[in-house]
Parts: structure tokens; C-alpha cells; sequence
């Protein structure tokens, strides 16, 4: 076992976590006044998202320089502080880093602009399609699609060529068949391991190596391809992360890295993870959290219980034997997910909340914690588009209005999937602001903070914060939650999620009901009137399952 594999994160989202200055944006210095909340919570690991310098196009995705603190988050200074607080109390740090594109005010992007530049071959560039006139409409190398909405590549005057960006057009990609581009990133990362961080989390690292040239695709509505699938898992993924590896000393040094890899499926996913093969130690994957999406992540669809339990069981049967999972509903590009998959009504908030942490928890693999998960934290509320930070929110709502879809629809999808709904301001207490700063915030403050926040869970022996910190608990404390096999049952239940765990004679149940209706005891499951009950509570020989309660069993 790697150190890890015993290990919880916590994921956070430096601009919104808190404030210690009155701007009313996060910075390094709120998250040092902080720490204790996560020594009290129980967690491991650290991840912070990116707090390099950027022109904060993309809320930091965006950087511009990978070796300095953006002022408006502290300084290199604040930063090393907070690696020295962490590891006072035994926690480690994992930086997020984005490898794949770098902002376009890089000195090296700017640099690359101009055609006889050294750099030129730093990004990707490509003249403009045969017979057209560069800057025109169509005249793209390719039909290939932005995440973000629009062309995927961006045409600049002064080269006279189009650069492609697979997210915003400022965030043009690197080229990673460049050996120069590829040392220099190696060298940074190995700059921050010696300043003191104990991992990373690779952004978008599946889309580094890509397909030559970003091939046309079968064209939707706006004539683009947005398929991901173009430009990632290109041919030389897997040499390029086993250099990572070996170069910055990801195995050698015991560090945590996880990769985000979007439009992979277990075998890849086993593949990157496998430590025969010294790639990475576990990735994010996707599946999962589209569940309940149809074509795209704007077309929503209702969740069906039995469509994500036979996701999460292929991708624990499927790394079973090598490889690791990563364990999460949510992040900052994920809504929040007890009003995404669970019950955020006043009624059923709490019991829903804690029912999703005790499915997600009790997996094999590492389990990621979003600020304010632990919390409970719903979706925000924002109304108009213009109340929206998120690029990717914008972007899409302005393309599909340009498209004639109707505004009151787009509002409706865009309030549930906004990736705005994560960024919401920490709720810390009852007082204005929600003890986020003493300033406007950046975003919005739940309007719901007086009854959901740190100051009264951690009063509340019954609140979602402390049924996190059993979870975890759990984790450090049992062999079998950490290593155990993984055997679904009731596979088509559309109401229950239930499995088991079993190392040698040690055996774990996890009976969760997803829904509000109460249910009698199902059948099928092991015999559990004389098994400890871990997790939950139930009157003295009741079985009966109230609307979202879960509970964890010892069989033996």
C-alpha cells in the first residue's frame, strides 16, 4: 500500500473558502486561519486549486506564471506558511497544476505569437483551412468544438495562424510533442516538491498528448464537433505520463497524484493507475457524474439509481486487482450533490446528505471531500445570467440563445449545473456573510447560511459534519474499508444502493435507501440481527429503512 490508499482529501477552492483581508475573494491567509476545521473533520490530504498568478480568465485554470501566488490569493510567502501549518498537524499538500494549456498572457504564449519565435512550437499552431481567408468565418483548420462553446481554435493577427484551445481562447494548449516544453514543466514540478508539496492533481492531463491535427468531426447544430474524444488519449499518452513520472519522481517519492481524465473507462482508467505501469496513482473519471445527463451536460435527464450503481461497480470490479479509484460527487466544476442526487428539501437535506457520504465513502479508493460537502452546502441561487461568474455558464448561454433556444429553459439547466454552484462562498457561521469576509463576496453567499454552516454543525452531534467525520474514522480505523473486495447487490433497485466489503473474515454491509419513501427491509440481503451496527441508528429490532437513511453493518 501506498500511504494514500488509507488517505481522505479535501478539495479546496481558494476563492472561496475565506476571505482574511475584506475583498471579499478567498485567499491562502483564510485558509490558514482555517485549518483546524480540517484537523476537527478528520481528513488527510489537502488539495488546493490553482493559486498560481493568472488573469483569472478562468478562475486560476488560466496561469501565467507557474512559479508565483496570484496577489489577489497572498504570496509564495503565505503559501510556504501553509504547507509549514499543514504538516504541523500531519496533513499533506496536493497543488493543482495545469500542464496541458497555460494562459495566453504567458511570457511563453506571447513569446510564441511571433512566427520565428524559439517558442513557436510551444503551442499548436495551424494556417487556415485551404481556400479560405484567415479570420473568416469556417476558415478554422477544423470544425473542432471548445469545451467551453465556439471554435476550438482562435485565429491571431499578428501570426497569421489560428492557435487551438480546447477550453477558452485563453487558454491556448501546449504542445507536448515539444521535448523543451515538456523539461520545462518537469523542472517546475519539481521545484514545488522541493519547496514542500506532497502530490498533484494534473488538470485535464488525458488531453496532453492529442490527435494531429484535431481531425474534423461529425458537426452539431452549430456546425462544431465538441467531442472531447478528438484531441484526447491521443497516441503517446502513456509515454508521456511514465516520463512525468520517472522525471519529477512520482513513485520514487511516494507522492499523491491523481489525474483528471475526462471520456475514459475503466480499462484506461486501469491502465494510467496500475503501479506496474508508474504512470499515476489514481484519475478522475466521468461517468459517474453524467449519469444524469444526456448528449451533453446541459441536456438533463432523471437520475436512475441502478445507471450509477452499475457505473461505480464497473470501475471497482474493473480496478479490483490494479489501479485505484477516486471517490467523489463533487468538485468545483460538479453542482452540489445532495441537491443534484439527493433530497435538498428542509425535510430530507440532512438525511440525504449524510446517505450520499455513506454510499460514496465505504468504496474501495480514495475519497474526495468538496468544501462545504461536509456541511451539507445546496446548490446557490443566482437568477439572471448575468449573476453568473462561470465562464463556461456564459458561454453556453449565450451561444444557445444565439441559437433561438429560449432564455427561461437555459436558466432553468444552468441554475442545476452551473459549475457556479460549488464556488459559493464557505458558510462558516450565522453572521454576515457567512463568516466569509467582512467585505461584498466574489459570489454570492447561500441565502440558506444561517441554518447551514460550519459554527452550528460542528455543535450538532447529529449534523452532516460529524457523520463525515465517522466516515472517515471508519476508513483510518478498519483494514476492510481501505482494502476490502467490493459485491454489489440489488443491482436494479432503483431505491437502494447496497454492497458489501470483504477482507479475509471481516465483512462490511452498506444498505443506503435513495429515496424519501420508507421502505421495508429488502430481501436478498445477509442476515444482519446479531451484525454491530456501525453507521446509523434504528429502534430495537426494526429493520424498517426510513426515506434516506443509511447504515453500515459488521457481519464479522
Amino acid at each position: 500500500m501506498a500511504w494514500w490508499h488509507g488517505a481522505v482529501a479535501y478539495q479546496i477552492y481558494p476563492r472561496s473558502f475565506a476571505d482574511s483581508n475584506g475583498d471579499g475573494v478567498g485567499d491562502l491567509r483564510g485558509i490558514i486561519n482555517h485549518v483546524d476545521h480540517l484537523v476537527a473533520l478528520g481528513v488527510d490530504v489537502v488539495w488546493l486549486s490553482p493559486v498560481y498568478r493568472s488573469p483569472m480568465d478562468d478562475n486560476g485554470y488560466d496561469i501565467s506564471d507557474y512559479c508565483d501566488v496570484d496577489p489577489s490569493l497572498g504570496t509564495l510567502a503565505d503559501l510556504d506558511e501553509l504547507i509549514a501549518a499543514l504538516h504541523a498537524r500531519g496533513l499533506k499538500l496536493v497543488m493543482d497544476v495545469v500542464i496541458n494549456h497555460t494562459s495566453d498572457e504567458h511570457p511563453w504564449f506571447v513569446e510564441s505569437r511571433e512566427p520565428g519565435s524559439p517558442k513557436r512550437d510551444w503551442y499548436i499552431w495551424r494556417p487556415a483551412r485551404p481556400g479560405f481567408e484567415p479570420g473568416t468565418p469556417g476558415a478554422e483548420p477544423t470544425n473542432a468544438g471548445s469545451a467551453f462553446s465556439g471554435p476550438a481554435w482562435a485565429y491571431d493577427e499578428q501570426s497569421g495562424e489560428y492557435y487551438l484551445h480546447v477550453f477558452s481562447r485563453k487558454q491556448p494548449d501546449l504542445n507536448w510533442e515539444n521535448p523543451q516544453v515538456r523539461a520545462e514543466l518537469y523542472q517546475m514540478m519539481r521545484w514545488w516538491v522541493e519547496r514542500g508539496v506532497d502530490g498533484f492533481r494534473l488538470d485535464v492531463i488525458n488531453v496532453i498528448s492529442k490527435t494531429y491535427p484535431p481531425v474534423d468531426g461529425v458537426p452539431g447544430p452549430d456546425g462544431l464537433c465538441y467531442a472531447l474524444a478528438q484531441v484526447a488519449n491521443g497516441p503517446r499518452l502513456h509515454e508521456f505520463l511514465a516520463e512525468m513520472n520517472a522525471e519529477v519522481g512520482f513513485t520514487e517519492k511516494g507522492l499523491f497524484v491523481v489525474g483528471e481524465t475526462p471520456g475514459i473507462d475503466a480499462e484506461l482508467a486501469r491502465s494510467f493507475t496500475d503501479p506496474a505501469a508508474r504512470e499515476l496513482g489514481m484519475v478522475f473519471t466521468f461517468e459517474h457524474v453524467e449519469v444524469d445527463q444526456g448528449g451533453s451536460k446541459w441536456e438533463m435527464v432523471p437520475l436512475q439509481l441502478s445507471a450509477l450503481k452499475a457505473t461505480l461497480a464497473e470501475y471497482q470490479y474493473g480496478l479490483e486487482e490494479a489501479g485505484w479509484n477516486s471517490l467523489y460527487f463533487e468538485n468545483h466544476d460538479q453542482a452540489r450533490s445532495v441537491s443534484r442526487f439527493g433530497d435538498d428539501s428542509p425535510t430530507f437535506r440532512v438525511a440525504s446528505a449524510k446517505t450520499l457520504a455513506t454510499s460514496l465513502h465505504l468504496l474501495k479508493g480514495t475519497p474526495y471531500v468538496y468544501q462545504g460537502q461536509e456541511l451539507g452546502m445546496t446548490n446557490g441561487s443566482f437568477g439572471g445570467i448575468e449573476a453568473y461568474n462561470d465562464l463556461e455558464s456564459i458561454r453556453f448561454y449565450n451561444l444557445a440563445v444565439s441559437l433561438g433556444l429560449p432564455s427561461e429553459q437555459l436558466l432553468s439547466v444552468i441554475a442545476a449545473k452551473s459549475r457556479d454552484n460549488a464556488r459559493t462562498p464557505m458558510c462558516w457561521d450565522a453572521s454576515e456573510n457567512a463568516g466569509f469576509t467582512t467585505g461584498t463576496p466574489w459570489l454570492p453567499v447561500n441565502t440558506n447560511y444561517p441554518e447551514i454552516n460550519a459554527a452550528a454543525e460542528l455543535a450538532d452531534s447529529d449534523s452532516v459534519f460529524h457523520h463525515y467525520r465517522k466516515l472517515i474514522a471508519l476508513r483510518h480505523e478498519l483494514e476492510v474499508v481501505r482494502l476490502g473486495r467490493f459485491d454489489l447487490l440489488l443491482a436494479e433497485d432503483e431505491s437502494l444502493f447496497c454492497y458489501t466489503r470483504t477482507l479475509a473474515g471481516d465483512r462490511l454491509l452498506v444498505v443506503a435507501n435513495w429515496s424519501a419513501a420508507p421502505t421495508d427491509w429488502p430481501s436478498g440481503l445477509p442476515d444482519v440481527t446479531a451484525a454491530e451496527l456501525l453507521v446509523g441508528t434504528h429502534p430495537s429490532g426494526e429493520l424498517r429503512l426510513a426515506g434516506w437513511e443509511s447504515r453500515v453493518y459488521r457481519l464479522g
